[in-house]
Protein backbone atom coordinates (compact mmCIF):
# COMPACT_ATOMS: atom_id res chain seq x y z
CA UNK A 1 0.00 0.00 0.00
CA UNK A 2 1.43 3.34 -1.07
CA UNK A 3 1.40 6.26 1.37
CA UNK A 4 1.86 9.88 0.44
CA UNK A 5 4.34 11.98 2.38
CA UNK A 6 2.46 15.20 3.31
CA UNK A 7 5.78 17.08 3.52
CA UNK A 8 7.01 16.12 0.04
CA UNK A 9 5.42 19.12 -1.77
CA UNK A 10 7.23 21.49 0.61
CA UNK A 11 10.75 20.05 0.67
CA UNK A 12 11.82 22.58 -1.99
CA UNK A 13 11.49 25.22 0.75
CA UNK A 14 13.91 23.30 2.97
CA UNK A 15 16.93 22.88 0.70
CA UNK A 16 20.28 23.85 2.19
CA UNK A 17 22.82 23.47 -0.61
CA UNK A 18 22.30 26.41 -2.93
CA UNK A 19 19.11 27.36 -1.03
CA UNK A 20 16.87 27.32 -4.10
CA UNK A 21 15.05 30.31 -5.55
CA UNK A 22 13.97 31.78 -2.22
CA UNK A 23 17.27 31.48 -0.42
CA UNK A 24 17.84 30.96 3.30
CA UNK A 25 15.72 33.90 4.51
CA UNK A 26 12.17 34.52 3.32
CA UNK A 27 8.58 34.78 4.47
CA UNK A 28 5.29 33.79 2.86
CA UNK A 29 1.93 35.02 4.15
CA UNK A 30 -1.59 33.98 3.25
CA UNK A 31 -4.35 36.63 3.50
CA UNK A 32 -8.07 35.89 3.41
CA UNK A 33 -10.22 38.95 2.88
CA UNK A 34 -8.24 41.67 1.07
CA UNK A 35 -7.33 41.55 -2.62
CA UNK A 36 -3.71 41.83 -3.84
CA UNK A 37 -3.84 45.63 -4.15
CA UNK A 38 -5.07 45.97 -0.58
CA UNK A 39 -2.42 43.54 0.69
CA UNK A 40 0.34 45.60 -0.92
CA UNK A 41 -1.18 48.76 0.54
CA UNK A 42 -1.19 47.20 3.99
CA UNK A 43 2.49 46.33 3.76
CA UNK A 44 3.30 49.85 2.53
CA UNK A 45 0.92 51.57 4.98
CA UNK A 46 -1.03 53.04 2.08
CA UNK A 47 1.97 54.42 0.20
CA UNK A 48 2.11 51.83 -2.59
CA UNK A 49 -0.51 49.90 -4.58
CA UNK A 50 2.05 47.75 -6.38
CA UNK A 51 3.14 47.26 -9.97
CA UNK A 52 2.52 44.18 -12.09
CA UNK A 53 5.74 42.23 -12.28
CA UNK A 54 7.27 38.79 -11.67
CA UNK A 55 9.35 37.02 -9.05
CA UNK A 56 12.67 37.79 -10.76
CA UNK A 57 12.06 41.54 -10.51
CA UNK A 58 10.82 41.18 -6.94
CA UNK A 59 13.96 39.25 -6.02
CA UNK A 60 16.18 41.85 -7.72
CA UNK A 61 14.50 44.70 -5.84
CA UNK A 62 14.77 42.89 -2.54
CA UNK A 63 18.40 41.95 -3.12
CA UNK A 64 19.31 45.52 -4.04
CA UNK A 65 17.50 46.82 -0.96
CA UNK A 66 19.38 44.43 1.30
CA UNK A 67 22.74 45.34 -0.23
CA UNK A 68 22.17 49.07 0.29
CA UNK A 69 20.07 49.13 3.47
CA UNK A 70 21.61 46.15 5.23
CA UNK A 71 18.32 44.96 6.70
CA UNK A 72 15.35 43.02 5.37
CA UNK A 73 14.30 42.81 1.73
CA UNK A 74 11.89 45.72 1.88
CA UNK A 75 9.61 44.41 -0.89
CA UNK A 76 6.72 42.00 -1.28
CA UNK A 77 5.07 40.25 -4.22
CA UNK A 78 1.37 39.36 -4.01
CA UNK A 79 -0.92 37.19 -6.12
CA UNK A 80 -4.37 35.63 -5.76
CA UNK A 81 -4.75 31.90 -5.03
CA UNK A 82 -8.38 30.91 -4.63
CA UNK A 83 -9.94 32.64 -1.63
CA UNK A 84 -6.53 33.71 -0.36
CA UNK A 85 -3.80 36.11 -1.45
CA UNK A 86 -0.22 34.90 -1.19
CA UNK A 87 2.45 37.46 -0.23
CA UNK A 88 6.10 36.53 -0.81
CA UNK A 89 8.76 38.48 1.11
CA UNK A 90 12.30 37.58 -0.07
CA UNK A 91 15.13 38.18 2.41
CA UNK A 92 12.56 39.34 4.96
CA UNK A 93 10.75 38.35 8.11
CA UNK A 94 8.59 41.43 8.68
CA UNK A 95 5.28 39.58 8.35
CA UNK A 96 5.97 37.28 11.31
CA UNK A 97 6.90 40.13 13.61
CA UNK A 98 4.20 40.12 16.31
CA UNK A 99 3.31 43.79 15.98
CA UNK A 100 3.35 43.77 12.18
CA UNK A 101 1.17 40.69 11.71
CA UNK A 102 -1.28 42.16 14.21
CA UNK A 103 -1.49 45.32 12.10
CA UNK A 104 -1.71 43.46 8.78
CA UNK A 105 -4.53 41.21 10.00
CA UNK A 106 -6.98 43.98 10.94
CA UNK A 107 -10.34 42.98 9.47
CA UNK A 108 -8.97 39.83 7.86
CA UNK A 109 -7.14 36.55 8.44
CA UNK A 110 -3.37 36.07 8.03
CA UNK A 111 -1.19 32.99 8.34
CA UNK A 112 2.52 33.63 7.84
CA UNK A 113 5.61 31.43 7.80
CA UNK A 114 9.24 32.56 7.95
CA UNK A 115 12.41 30.65 7.21
CA UNK A 116 15.48 32.30 8.71
CA UNK A 117 18.69 30.29 8.81
CA UNK A 118 20.73 32.91 10.64
CA UNK A 119 19.99 35.29 13.51
CA UNK A 120 16.26 34.70 13.87
CA UNK A 121 14.16 31.54 14.14
CA UNK A 122 11.87 29.85 11.66
CA UNK A 123 8.38 30.83 12.81
CA UNK A 124 4.65 30.71 12.15
CA UNK A 125 2.02 33.30 13.07
CA UNK A 126 -1.74 32.93 12.66
CA UNK A 127 -3.70 36.12 13.28
CA UNK A 128 -7.32 37.12 12.85
CA UNK A 129 -8.59 40.71 13.00
CA UNK A 130 -5.68 42.13 14.94
CA UNK A 131 -5.19 39.23 17.36
CA UNK A 132 -2.54 36.52 17.23
CA UNK A 133 -4.55 33.32 17.61
CA UNK A 134 -1.56 31.00 17.71
CA UNK A 135 2.09 31.00 16.77
CA UNK A 136 5.26 29.12 17.52
CA UNK A 137 8.93 28.75 16.55
CA UNK A 138 8.87 26.05 13.88
CA UNK A 139 11.54 23.98 15.62
CA UNK A 140 9.59 24.06 18.90
CA UNK A 141 5.92 23.28 18.21
CA UNK A 142 5.33 22.83 21.95
CA UNK A 143 6.25 26.50 22.58
CA UNK A 144 2.98 27.94 21.31
CA UNK A 145 1.40 31.23 22.33
CA UNK A 146 -1.59 33.41 21.42
CA UNK A 147 -5.24 33.84 22.36
CA UNK A 148 -6.00 30.20 21.41
CA UNK A 149 -2.60 28.45 21.24
CA UNK A 150 -4.10 24.98 20.79
CA UNK A 151 -6.30 25.94 17.83
CA UNK A 152 -4.23 24.01 15.27
CA UNK A 153 -3.12 21.09 17.45
CA UNK A 154 -5.20 18.50 15.57
CA UNK A 155 -3.73 19.55 12.24
CA UNK A 156 -0.24 19.59 13.73
CA UNK A 157 -0.61 16.00 14.89
CA UNK A 158 -1.74 14.97 11.41
CA UNK A 159 1.66 16.19 10.19
CA UNK A 160 3.58 14.30 12.85
CA UNK A 161 4.23 17.25 15.14
CA UNK A 162 4.14 16.89 18.92
CA UNK A 163 2.25 19.82 20.47
CA UNK A 164 3.13 18.60 23.99
CA UNK A 165 6.43 19.49 25.65
CA UNK A 166 8.83 16.50 25.78
CA UNK A 167 8.83 14.72 29.14
CA UNK A 168 12.40 13.46 29.50
CA UNK A 169 15.89 13.81 28.06
CA UNK A 170 15.42 11.10 25.44
CA UNK A 171 12.17 12.68 24.28
CA UNK A 172 13.85 16.10 24.12
CA UNK A 173 16.65 14.73 21.94
CA UNK A 174 14.24 12.92 19.64
CA UNK A 175 12.00 15.98 19.34
CA UNK A 176 14.91 18.28 18.58
CA UNK A 177 16.26 15.99 15.86
CA UNK A 178 12.84 15.55 14.25
CA UNK A 179 11.66 19.16 14.57
CA UNK A 180 14.98 20.61 13.40
CA UNK A 181 14.98 18.49 10.25
CA UNK A 182 11.33 18.98 9.28
CA UNK A 183 10.53 22.43 10.71
CA UNK A 184 10.13 24.41 7.48
CA UNK A 185 8.20 21.86 5.37
CA UNK A 186 5.91 21.12 8.32
CA UNK A 187 5.23 24.83 8.75
CA UNK A 188 4.19 25.17 5.11
CA UNK A 189 2.23 21.91 5.22
CA UNK A 190 0.33 23.27 8.23
CA UNK A 191 -0.33 26.52 6.37
CA UNK A 192 -1.74 24.48 3.47
CA UNK A 193 -4.06 22.57 5.78
CA UNK A 194 -5.42 25.82 7.24
CA UNK A 195 -5.73 27.78 3.99
CA UNK A 196 -6.20 25.04 1.39
CA UNK A 197 -3.35 26.68 -0.58
CA UNK A 198 -0.20 24.58 -0.94
CA UNK A 199 2.73 26.92 -1.62
CA UNK A 200 4.40 25.13 -4.53
CA UNK A 201 7.47 26.12 -6.53
CA UNK A 202 5.49 26.93 -9.69
CA UNK A 203 3.66 29.69 -7.83
CA UNK A 204 6.79 31.81 -8.16
CA UNK A 205 6.20 31.83 -11.93
CA UNK A 206 2.87 33.61 -11.58
CA UNK A 207 2.44 37.33 -12.33
CA UNK A 208 2.32 39.32 -9.11
CA UNK A 209 1.93 42.82 -7.74
CA UNK A 210 5.24 44.01 -6.36
CA UNK A 211 5.34 46.78 -3.79
CA UNK A 212 7.47 48.26 -1.05
CA UNK A 213 7.24 47.48 2.66
CA UNK A 214 7.06 50.47 4.95
CA UNK A 215 9.51 50.59 7.83
CA UNK A 216 7.95 49.97 11.23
Amino acid sequence: MTTTDPLAPFQWLNVSKGYGRLGAIFSVAFFRGPDPVEVVRRFSRGEDSGQESDFEELDDKACEYVSTDGGEGGHVGVFQAGEWCVAVEPYGWMVTDHEVVTELSRGCEVLAVTRHDYAAEHSLEYAIDGTIVTGYPLRRPYARYGSDPDRLNGLMRELGMRPEEPEDEAAWEAAWEDDHRTAVPRGFALAAKVTGVPFTADMLDRPMLVGSIAER
